[in-house]
This record gives C-alpha cells, structure tokens and sequence, in this order.
C-alpha cells in the first residue's frame, strides 16, 4: 500500500472529486479525515464505508474559509492521529457567471473557499509538516486557471484557481526542501459542479477534448495519489494537468 500509516486531510470530501480522493487514499492504507461543509450525509456514509472495509476515518465538518473551524479541523486530525502526514485543498465552489454578470457576493463567496480556504489550511498544517521534516501539500486547481480557450466565463472561478497555482508555487519555494507542494489542473469532470451545463455545452466540450470525452473523478484521484505518495518526492512547484489534453487549449 502507497500511502501505509499516513494521515491525510481531504478537504470537500463528501462528494465530488475530494470523495474519490479520500476512498483511493483509504484504499492505500492512510487515515483520512474527512472534511465536509454541507453534505453530511454524502460524508457519513463515505466514513461508514472506509471503516466498513477495514480503513481509518475521521468526520469532521468545517468551513474551510473561517479560521476559527480550520484551527479546530486541524486540531481534530492531531488529536485523533497525532500527525498529518497530506493535506488535499480540495473544497470549492463554483458560481455560474461571467465578468459583467459577476457580483461582489459572488467574488467574495467564490475567492473565499477556492483560495482564501487553501491559503488557511495550508498555514495552520504547514507548521505541523516542517516540525515533522515531511508533508505533501495538494492543491486542486483547474485547467481554467491556466489555459485561454478554457477561462471563458465563469470570471470569479477562474481568477480563484489562479491563485491557487500562483499560491502552489510560492508555497513551493517558501516551504521546501521539508515540504512537496504541488496543483492538479482538472479539465471538465464528471461531478455535481457540471450539473447545471446543458448537453450543447457537455457536447461542445467533448469536441474540444483530445480524448473526447469528460474526465471521471477517479482519475483525479490516481493524480493525487501519485503526488502524495514516495514516487512524487523529487516533484514540487508543479501543476499536473489531468484534462483529456483540453488543458493545451
């Protein structure tokens, strides 16, 4: 097992991507503390079936973009574990709109859980990483955040998983050598985030894609799992891009 005796946070891990991740980690032996916000009842019954198959879990609700719940989080994780050994900033949202169409609750809502959100658990886990002299550091960013074609609408979005990545390298250099911080770059895939596109724009989408097709959570997972595991040790300052090849675009 890949990631045997170690402790990892998956923030937004009820559903989605952060639950795919979370399964695949258990999967490799890890304690994973689940973090959720609003979908409890998706987390209970991950937690249940983690445990139902022999692995280590841990529920704790918080919302990443308030410190106060962060602190208690992380507070939570050593408690129960006494470690953390990988923290995958996985919660976000994304709110449909477009640069004129966007407003101030929707940059503030978005920019509050996409980045605000990283930036706080990665500075209450740091320490605990550079204390231990080891610490993968996972952030899930977008192809949004890097490529022209692929940044149309959806403004706030797309400036928040900038960040994310421009956050991702000065993390690099600021906490290396002890600590391995890099990004994943999903393309579109196939979650409750997407729900509100039309088949035109799904189909679109498909077209624009090399592999033509939509990505599945479980392949964002295998990424993550490489980047957490032994094999990423020499890897940091990078965003590994898992988008179908619609990330060149």
């Amino acid at each position: 097992m890949r990631l045997q005796g170690k402790v990892a946070i998956v923030t937004g891990a009820g559903r989605g991507i952060g639950r795919a991740i979370a399964w695949r980690f258990a999967n490799e032996g890890a304690k994973v503390v689940i973090n959720y916000s609003r979908s409890e009842r998706e987390a209970s019954s991950l937690a249940e079936e983690i445990k139902k198959h022999g692995g280590e879990a841990l529920l704790v609700k918080a919302d990443v973009s308030k410190a106060e719940e962060v602190k208690e989080m992380v507070r939570k994780t050593v408690e129960r574990f006494g470690k953390v050994d990988i923290l995958v900033n996985n919660a976000g949202v994304l709110i449909p709109a477009g640069f004129l169409d966007s407003t101030e609750d929707m940059w503030d809502k978005t920019l509050d859980v996409n980045l605000k959100g990283t930036y706080l658990c990665c500075k209450e886990v740091a320490p605990l990483m550079l204390n231990q002299k080891r610490g993968k550091i996972i952030n899930i960013a977008s192809v949004c955040g890097l490529a022209q074609r692929t940044a149309l609408g959806n403004t706030p979005y797309v400036v928040a998983k900038a960040g994310v990545i421009g956050l991702t390298r000065s993390l690099a250099v600021n906490l290396g050598p002890t600590i391995n911080v890099n990004a994943i770059a999903p393309g579109v895939i196939d979650t409750d985030m997407v729900a509100f596109f039309t088949p035109e724009r799904k189909n679109m989408i498909v077209e624009e894609t090399p592999l033509k097709r939509i990505g599945r959570p479980e392949e964002i997972a295998s990424a993550a799992l490489f980047l957490a595991s032994d094999e990423s040790d020499y890897i940091t300052g990078e965003v590994l891009t898992v988008s179908g090849g619609r990330g060149m675009r």
